[in-house]
């Protein structure tokens, strides 16, 4: 798909000053959005060609070499971590002290429940895997590393090849630095983070959003498999109420998948329950509503918190809009 067919939003069942509304919540932030119905391009702004950097999102898109191990046959989510990874967890060295490295799962790395404090370098376990829900960088970073070891492959070569050129993203709609907080490199190959690390355009979210939105299958090709959409997608039954490190996260635990958000809990009231969306800092978002047929991004500025406001409250603006703009 060279380019996205466009359509009024009229045409595909949509209020276009409901779509107006999202809109104009997102340009609180400046930046630059897609919206997209039934794979038509309803609204932009924006430069749809800026590169941002996406911080976070980073986690939801580099998950997606997940989906490809799995459906490689090279991995699963209840395989041990350390199975793949000589020196797993270490540094620091007081984690080598520990009975938790070797309970740890990928599936604990990619739900944020494997112990990792927050940072993105070589840091502390604070808690039993599987006992708790903790935000970090730094377990989707071992994630990374796991899946390099595993393909022997820089992580960036391996998606442009698999996911990004199939989708039709090209190197100037996205990037992917160097790992910041730890080597440049694991047994001699690029080594890339999942906490952060990758900048795009609109146009290249709004793709990866799409090869979601249709469960994995990009023009009739399955990319990555259904089951590990369904599974990124959703609440993660076997942490659904864990305890949740830090005030500002809320109940985190009942709405997060694979390294995705989502809406699974109802926290977003006027949001359907299956929607999902990537977040990262600076409020860069894709976001997928598959009973709607909504794909959206978005990327540019923070946007505006109030205080007092809990975690979700600064998305509902934009997200509760893009439901309702739907008629039909």
């Amino acid at each position: 798909m060279p380019a996205w067919p466009r359509a009024k939003p009229a045409q595909v069942g949509m209020d276009e000053a409901k779509l107006a509304q999202a809109r104009d919540y997102a340009l609180t932030g400046g930046g630059s959005g897609y919206i997209i119905r039934y794979g038509k391009l309803v609204m932009s702004w924006g430069s749809p060609t800026k590169r941002y950097d996406l911080k976070s999102t980073t986690k939801s898109i580099g998950v997606t070499a997940l989906g490809l191990a799995i459906a490689d046959g090279k991995i699963k989510l209840s395989d041990k971590a350390a199975k793949f990874h000589p020196s797993f967890g270490v540094p620091p060295e007081s984690n080598r002290d520990r009975s938790w490295l070797g309970k740890i799962t990928i599936l604990h790395l990619a739900t944020h429940t494997a112990g990792f404090e927050k940072p993105g370098g070589y840091t502390k376990l604070i808690f039993e895997p599987g006992t708790k829900w903790a935000y970090s960088d730094g377990g989707p970073n071992w994630l990374a590393e796991c899946l390099t070891l595993i393909y022997r492959r820089d992580l960036y070569e391996l998606m442009f090849e698999r996911v990004f050129g199939p989708l039709g993203i090209k190197r100037s709609d996205l990037a992917w630095r160097k790992n910041a907080y730890r080597p440049a490199k694991i047994a001699g190959i690029m080594r890339r983070e999942f906490g952060s690390g990758i900048s795009a355009n609109v146009d290249a979210m709004a793709r990866i959003g799409y090869l979601y939105l249709r469960r994995g299958r990009w023009q009739g090709k399955q990319i990555i498999p259904e089951s590990f959409v369904e599974a990124a997608s959703k609440p993660v039954p076997e942490i659904v109420g864990l305890p949740v490190v830090g005030e500002k996260y809320g109940n985190a635990s009942s709405h997060y998948g694979l390294l995705w958000w989502n809406n699974g809990d109802g926290a977003i009231a006027g949001l359907p329950r299956d929607a999902f969306w990537s977040w990262g800092l600076h409020d860069s978002l894709i976001v997928v509503i598959p009973s709607l047929d909504i794909v959206a991004a978005r990327a540019g500025s923070d946007w505006p918190r109030k205080p007092g406001a809990r975690h979700y409250d600064v998305l509902k603006p934009f997200l509760v809009p893009l439901a309702q703009a739907v008629r039909n």
